[in-house]
């Protein structure tokens, strides 16, 4: 039986864990703080849920999912599908994936070491993530990995049958047939072709592809899966070389365009509690959280919070001999009492939450 893409939270308190990213000690330490033991279990009935990306670039990705699966199984913990998961479904070897993907493992030496799953662990690891929705939803809270686009949730609670991966496999389809009805996408194969030995190059002069951006900013919107995983891109005004790769679309903030009075949390877009240098962790793309306080809520009412801390990074602190969590954080929230609490032990409240006249209007109303 298929589980539906759209499911529907507990009522009780949540712990809302961000991005993890394999990173197992910052795991179980985020946990030791919140009150759960080893099973997931809290002794005031919380409960625990994820919003995407357990994988990739960590140490120990097979060690977290196992430790989630067992949690999600015994009905202590939720979770969704992210952009990383999604690549492991589709078998979408990018960047970070070579603790599953044996074609990563020369170009993520700069992950290592990272643990590998033995074959019957990875089949183990491919049904979980298989089973995860896109979305997790109650009266007062949504949670989705990126984007939450009205929209595409329409579409979304229209489907039946299918798992997420399925869903993306025939939006894909679909778009790629019309994209090579007008030629799109014929160009972008050439221009991939053509540029195949410097798109991941950080160090080449980088020309414009006209065709790569009108292809990827295609699939994107006409992607449901991709949206709600990866969020809302659009063409950039020139390339830039983000997580190891020359890109020609970029992220642009949803939320600002987000009018509905339900909050939602997400992770995917590497806020963080301290400066950090962005381009040591491999992102050049532009930083979202710019004017955005570090724990301040954001969005056109005010009711949007973004929750990666971009613990995702910490391979560079190791790397570097740093602290691991100087900078880089792995965050959970607690709701409905809105505060934050991090792996390497502070404790802060949100701030900014509907701090502004329209949404005191929406919400009155």
């Amino acid at each position: 039986m298929q589980h539906p893409l759209i499911q529907t939270l507990p009522p009780n308190l949540l712990d809302v864990i961000g991005d993890v990213h394999g990173e197992i000690d910052a795991l179980n330490e985020l946990l030791r703080h919140l009150g759960y033991d080893s099973a997931g279990y809290h002794p005031n009935d919380r409960k625990l849920v994820f919003v995407g990306d357990l994988c990739d670039r960590g140490p120990d990705s097979p060690a977290v999912i196992k430790l989630v699966q067992r949690m999600v199984e015994v009905g202590n913990a939720y979770a969704i599908l992210g952009n990383h998961e999604l690549n492991l479904l589709r078998g979408d070897a990018k960047d970070g994936s070579g603790w599953f993907f044996d074609e990563r493992l020369e170009r993520d030496e700069r992950y290592q070491p990272f643990a590998r799953p033995i074959e019957a662990q990875r089949n183990f690891i491919f049904d979980f993530l298989n089973t995860l929705p896109l979305v997790l939803e109650r009266e007062d809270l949504r949670i989705v990995h990126a984007a939450w686009v009205d929209q595409d949730i329409d579409m979304l609670r229209q489907v039946r049958g299918v798992s997420a991966n399925e869903l993306f496999v025939q939006l894909e389809k679909t778009l790629t047939s019309t994209l090579k009805a007008n030629g799109s996408y014929q160009k972008f194969q050439e221009a991939v072709t053509m540029h195949a030995d410097s798109l991941e190059d950080e160090n080449c002069n980088m020309p414009f592809l006209d065709a790569i951006a009108d292809h990827d900013e295609a699939c994107q919107k006409g992607n449901l899966v991709k949206v709600m995983t990866s969020g809302v891109e659009r063409r950039a005004q020139a390339p830039f070389f983000s997580s190891h790769k020359w890109r020609f679309v970029e992220r642009v903030g949803w939320w600002n365009e987000y009018a509905e009075a339900v909050p939602v949390l997400v992770g995917h877009y590497w806020r963080q509690l301290v400066p950090i240098d962005r381009a040591a962790v491999g992102k050049g793309d532009k930083n979202l959280f710019d004017e955005i306080g570090s724990v301040q809520w954001h969005g056109k009412l005010k009711n949007v919070f973004c929750l990666d801390y971009s613990v995702g990074g910490r391979w560079r602190e190791r790397k570097d001999q740093r602290t691991p969590g100087t900078q880089f954080k792995l965050a959970a929230m607690r709701w409905p009492e809105r505060q934050l609490v991090f792996d390497t032990g502070e404790t802060m409240n949100t701030t900014g939450f509907l701090s502004n006249d329209l949404s005191d209007e929406i919400y009155a109303s």
